[in-house]
């Protein structure tokens, strides 16, 4: 199948798209700020540079876009389009997502990856973050496939 948008679309588009500060990014940090936790933003002097760090906590929290990430919800499908390009690039983002947060757990640090899906909804948020939040556990990943 070949790609529905012009080149010229296909750039503003692909331009647009945020690494950091995103909405979901933000519906996060809103939801940690309205009830008293304090955080760290893109800690370049970690693996992976989380999105967010919770340091006194040592949780470090990925919150990843769904497409870009290949999540398995309806959000996370693989375009038609450029296959041979798409494919390998999002298994190697899932590679390197996988590198770093085993990197980070390494260094003693828990890890929580948000999907963009899960984010929406601000009761599923909280079922996810509060637990993890007043856990001691060492590594936690949210639902893997919930859309």
């Amino acid at each position: 199948m070949t790609d529905t948008r012009t080149p010229e679309q296909r750039r503003r588009i692909m331009q647009a798209v945020k690494t950091k500060d995103t909405g979901p990014e933000w519906a996060v940090r809103r939801w940690l700020h309205a009830r008293g936790y304090r955080y760290r933003l893109h800690r370049k002097d970690l693996p992976g540079r989380p999105d967010i760090v919770l340091p006194g906590r040592r949780l470090a929290i990925f919150v990843h876009g769904c497409f870009w990430h290949n999540h398995g919800c309806e959000k996370g499908r693989a375009p038609k389009s450029r296959l041979e390009y798409w494919g390998p690039k999002l298994e190697a983002n899932r590679r390197r997502d996988a590198s770093k947060a085993a990197e980070l757990e390494a260094q003693g640090w828990r890890v929580l990856t948000l999907w963009q899906c899960e984010i929406a909804d601000e009761a599923t948020l909280s079922a996810v973050l509060l637990p993890v939040l007043e856990s001691g556990k060492i590594s936690i990943d949210s639902a893997p496939e919930t859309g």
